[in-house]
């Protein structure tokens, strides 16, 4: 598979797909970002350099030269930070996020940029972590983690209550609503859904 930026090259992984090289100016990054876009991209060869600062009017010349960037959710996309990052070439601009309130599309779409952003996260991931967080607030465990860091194994103030019988309202009752509801019926809890 060839390496050569800014060229079509074959995609072994997929017969039918073709994709350009390209050099991407990833903000916002932290270790985990470097080491998960890093590890995707080792089949596609994108030339990736990470910057630790927001994206933001006052930081997009440093995408001088790159075809496309890569932001977060903290960044800020307003009409002026396009304006720039089409000054300096950038013509895709890839999120990083489902949401995309953040950018302005009717900027990128007058200076004939593209932007894509993830899909979904999965509903299952971000159910589960819902109802870890409820399970960590109902026994405590937060404090007691704290606790038992410090050497104190006292139970006081620690004691949660059982979440059978109990009542829980779910705000959104699309994909992961319905999936935190699945889960809480799993412990016995009665549902209202709005």
């Amino acid at each position: 598979m060839s390496r050569v930026p800014g060229r079509v090259i074959y995609n072994p992984h997929n017969t039918v797909a073709l994709f350009k090289v390209m050099k991407v100016a990833v903000f916002s990054t932290k270790s985990y970002d470097r080491q998960f876009l890093e590890a995707a991209n080792a089949t596609y060869g994108h030339e990736l350099v990470f910057f630790e600062p927001r994206l933001t009017a006052d930081t997009a010349p440093l995408a001088v030269g790159f075809e496309a960037i890569c932001a977060f959710v903290n960044d800020r996309l307003d009409a002026l930070a396009i304006s720039t990052l089409a000054q300096v070439g950038v013509r895709l601009i890839a999120l990083r996020s489902a949401g995309f309130n953040h950018v302005d599309l009717v900027a990128a779409r007058s200076h004939g940029m593209t932007v894509v952003r993830v899909p979904a996260y999965s509903p299952y991931a971000v159910a589960e972590h819902t109802v870890g967080l409820i399970l960590s607030l109902n026994r405590n465990i937060h404090r007691a983690y704290n606790r038992v860091r410090e050497g104190n194994f006292a139970l006081d103030g620690l004691l949660g209550f059982d979440l059978y019988g109990r009542t829980v309202g779910i705000v959104g009752t699309g994909k992961i609503g319905a999936l935190v509801g699945g889960i809480l019926r799993g412990f016995g809890c009665r549902l209202l859904g709005y």
